[in-house]
């Protein structure tokens, strides 16, 4: 007796991938604008133009939906490039260029992705670990090229350790944030301000 196999159609599964894309990208929007907690599937698959029976086959609950924005930012931020640029680079004053550029880029362009999970952090069951899993690639990150900075000359002075904490100190989220959206600084003078007091302390 022969079974059939199920054919699926790249046409649908295109148009699945954009719907769930739309949704994750609306829901984002609006957790980033209202807050995670005062958002509803309802409001989510209003935003999308879709049922909200479509935004739960789609993507899942409202849970499943910020796991998903946490992952997508983690992929999209570009950080293996980045630091794949840092670590060629041989001066420090040229290192802390590369990282004030690209942490720039990385929270600018996931600017409402950034938003969307910092204002889950208070309501989430998980708001620590979801914290942590959204900034550990990013810690990593910095802390590679930290270690690159005590390999050139002249070394910064201190531990690697302390080298990483001030990388997270100036190009993590929380600097970023506090002088674009909380002091209304431009991306461009922040870049430039953070650039030059990592390299007056650290060069």
């Amino acid at each position: 007796m022969s079974s059939k196999r199920a054919y699926i159609s790249p046409l649908r599964e295109q148009a699945a991938a954009q719907t769930r894309a739309l949704i994750l990208q609306r829901a984002a929007e609006l957790f980033a604008d209202r807050g995670y907690g005062r958002v509803t599937v309802a409001d989510i698959a209003a935003a999308a133009g879709v049922a909200s029976k479509t935004v739960f086959a789609s993507v899942g609950s409202k849970g499943d939906i910020l796991d998903r924005i946490v992952g997508q930012g983690v992929v999209a931020s570009g950080y293996e490039q980045a630091m794949r640029q840092v670590l060629a680079l041989r001066t420090p004053e040229a290192v802390l260029e590369a990282l004030a550029r690209g942490t720039r880029v990385g929270n600018e362009g996931q600017f409402t992705v950034h938003e969307a999970i910092r204002k889950a952090l208070p309501v989430h069951e998980d708001g620590e670990v979801l914290w942590e899993r959204a900034t550990a690639t990013y810690r990593d990150a910095l802390r590679t090229a930290a270690r690159h900075l005590h390999t050139l000359t002249p070394p910064p002075s201190g531990s690697v350790e302390e080298t990483a904490d001030l990388l997270w100190f100036w190009f993590g989220p929380t600097g970023w944030r506090t002088l674009v959206v909380e002091n209304g600084w431009s991306w461009d003078r922040a870049e430039d301000f953070l650039r030059r007091t990592a390299a007056a302390t650290l060069c």
